[in-house]
């Protein structure tokens, strides 16, 4: 026999075989390695038999045939720990796991307009199948920060006092501080039906599930939801799916953000993101170490927050939103903190102001933007300090001037703050149903301020600017 022939041949032949192989593969996918269920404690799953990456899905089935859809939230040695995302009822020991995909993403595109979908994407609405095309990542793409477009131009959302007060600029990501029942919400929706942006996008994080139906037929209304998507994750969902609902919102702002367009997203609330991926921690072992709130979460909070803002150049941007649910009232809790720190600014609403009838009830003394010098020009920066040296100056006296022990005459300043009080908290205050457009807002401060500088001077000195004012 010639060997050399029947080594080329055998040779030719393993080649084949190879490629076959690796077709069957391209086509049909390796076959997965089935696991079954040891163990359930709580919300975590522990499987045993089968292997897959963190964030992983896997399927568990019941004995009466039903999928229980899973995701690898940590593993230990040969076990790998699930998180379900639906209900477990019908699970028993050694039920199946088959790992399924390697990675979780989002459907998108233009036929999400108009549509509330829950965290996995399905229609909430009753109005049949979401019909997308286009997938993007659930964790989203990183984007390199010396290529973000930088932020100079101020966005109009409607609300004077904002407009005016606290400047928010086209890509900012800022934080909506407030205690239970003070009026976020309101506000929410009045940002949502007015803000100058072409897509708003809505996350409803572990609300209320009677909120979800309130927020989408009253305050949003017809109108405003033809320009929104609304992504709704209440709170008798898994911790899995808050956070999920949370991270497709963004991944959906992103989606819009790379077509060029300018994005609103408005997440309520950053707080139940953080109290579902503390669940989550808690669950799998891991030791709580600020107030409960394991590592983890503060690790996850700007890798959230990070996605939103502007987008590489030519695309378009992400002004977010984030609600803070201060509980009790306390600005010292762990996440509030922790938002402040990685968010470009913050308004807070007063529990006192909501009780006294004032909305939206804006706390001008403790918010800030910290973009505001960037997006204003110099006249309109130093009408913002003088309006706001004159509120904290009467706040600061109130209770001098409540009691009669503040006599007038004892100090012009003090005299001055008085006079403007009541001007300033009808400018700060609006109708839900009423629009101001950023220009308005301007000049409505302009004109209050010159009003009032114009009264001191019939009675005091020759009238002064603002500006000079402020300057002296």
């Amino acid at each position: 026999m010639n060997q050399p022939l029947i080594d080329q041949a055998l040779s030719s032949w393993a080649t084949s075989l190879a490629q076959t192989a690796q077709s069957c593969d391209d086509m049909c996918g390796k076959p997965s390695v089935e696991g079954m269920l040891t163990r359930m404690v709580g919300l975590t799953l522990e499987a045993s038999g089968c292997q897959a990456p963190i964030g992983a899905r896997c399927d568990v089935v019941t004995p009466a045939g039903q999928k229980v859809e899973t995701e690898v939230v940590g593993f230990s040695g040969e076990k790998l720990y699930l998180m379900p995302t639906s209900d477990i009822r019908g699970l028993v020991p050694n039920s199946r796991v088959i790992p399924t995909s390697h990675s979780s993403a989002v459907n998108v595109g233009p036929e999400l307009l108009g549509r509330v979908i829950d965290g996995r994407g399905r229609p909430l609405d009753g109005k049949g199948p979401v019909k997308t095309r286009l997938l993007m990542p659930l964790e989203g793409r990183e984007i390199n920060p010396l290529s973000r477009t930088p932020i100079r131009e101020p966005l109009d959302v409607g609300v004077r006092a904002i407009n005016a007060l606290t400047s928010i600029g086209r890509g900012q990501r800022m934080g909506l501080f407030a205690g239970s029942g003070v009026g976020k919400s309101v506000l929410l929706g009045m940002m949502t039906k007015y803000t100058d942006a072409d897509v708003v996008v809505v996350g409803l994080i572990g609300e209320r599930g009677r909120e979800v139906r309130e927020f989408v037929q009253e305050i949003l209304g017809e109108e405003g939801l033809q320009k929104s998507v609304v992504v709704a994750a209440p709170a008798d969902s898994s911790p899995l799916m808050r956070i999920h609902g949370a991270m497709q919102a963004t991944s959906i702002a992103e989606y819009y953000r790379d077509q060029g367009k300018n994005v609103l997203l408005l997440m309520d609330s950053l707080t139940r993101f953080a109290q579902a991926q503390r669940e989550i921690s808690l669950a799998i072992g891991e030791p709580p170490a600020t107030k409960g709130y394991p590592p983890s979460v503060f690790a996850r909070l700007p890798q959230l927050v990070e996605r939103a803002g502007n987008g590489d150049k030519g695309s378009g941007s992400i002004t977010a939103f984030y609600t803070v649910l201060v509980e009790g009232d306390d600005h010292n809790d762990p996440i509030a903190d922790a938002a402040r720190a990685i968010l470009d600014g913050h308004i807070l609403l007063s529990r006192q102001l909501a009780e006294s009838g004032h909305y939206p009830a804006i706390d001008v003394e403790a918010s800030i933007s910290r973009l505001a010098p960037q997006i204003m020009d110099k006249e309109k920066q130093i009408r913002v300090q003088f309006f706001r040296k004159n509120y904290s100056l009467y706040q600061q006296n109130k209770d001098l001037i409540n009691v009669g022990a503040y006599q007038v005459g004892s100090d012009a300043e003090i005299d001055f703050a008085i006079q403007m009080q009541p001007h300033l908290m009808r400018f700060m205050s609006q109708d839900m149903n009423q629009a101001v457009s950023l220009t308005e807002s301007y000049t409505q401060l302009e004109q209050l301020l010159n009003n009032q500088l114009a009264k001191k001077a019939q009675t005091t000195t020759p009238a002064a600017s603002p500006t000079s004012v402020v300057n002296r």
